[in-house]
């Protein structure tokens, strides 16, 4: 489990595909780092198989490349670093599992004063995990979302975040990893399984609110 506060920027050194083991090589300024721990990568929660100075080497599954955009991954590329939440670090984004939904693209990086605002596209299907100033992780990254349209999120990125994770090398038309928010994709899971088709869920929500509800 992670928090979505970047740690560090690594910087690609290697990427082997294969149909049997697939190998990605990152030159990672971490440390204290072991064989077998967990670390998030552009938010992709991968287990180091090999810690040789500031060389980490982490197994790609098969899953793991088919959801993330790891699989487009070159020499020279940086990537976001975390190591995993432990129990007396600050919480200070919110809980990231480091199991990637899907990939987003990258519609809109602009600069808004100091700031920049970023857009980015998803399929549609996902849509019921997002909520206005609710979280979203994108490439690793703990997000507030400002803005939510039918298949997008609008993202208002500080000067900070921007300068200190790989957005700053990010262009209209790349793809990034998005997680959705944990507790929302609960609440939603349950509610169909509870409620069933979309019209149940719905009169039911609309049955709350004559008593205040939602």
């Amino acid at each position: 489990m992670f928090t979505g506060l970047v740690e560090a920027l690594g910087e690609v050194v290697s990427l082997s595909l294969s149909p049997s083991n697939s190998r990605l090589r990152v030159r990672a300024p971490l440390e204290g780092v072991r064989v077998g721990d967990s670390v998030a990568v552009n938010g992709a929660c991968l287990t180091a198989v090999e810690v040789s100075g500031d060389g980490l080497t982490f197994d790609l599954s098969r899953e793991t490349l088919e959801r993330t955009n790891l699989r487009f991954l070159k020499p020279g590329d940086e990537v976001n670093l975390e190591r995993a939440l432990t129990l007396n670090k600050p919480l200070g984004g919110h809980l990231v599992l480091g199991h990637v939904d899907t990939v987003g693209r990258i519609e809109v990086l602009r600069p808004v004063g100091e700031h920049h605002l970023l857009r980015v596209s998803f399929d549609e299907r996902f849509s019921p995990f997002v909520v206005e100033k609710g979280s979203i992780a994108v490439d690793g990254i703990s997000l507030t979302v400002n803005r939510v349209g039918p298949n997008w999120v609008e993202i208002n990125v500080v000067p900070h975040t921007f300068r200190s994770t790989n957005l700053r090398r990010r262009r209209a038309g790349d793809l990034v990893n998005l997680e959705f928010d944990l507790f929302g994709k609960y609440a939603v899971r349950y509610l169909e399984r509870v409620f069933g088709k979309e019209r149940r869920l719905l009169e039911f929500l609309s049955d709350l609110r004559p008593f205040g509800g939602l």
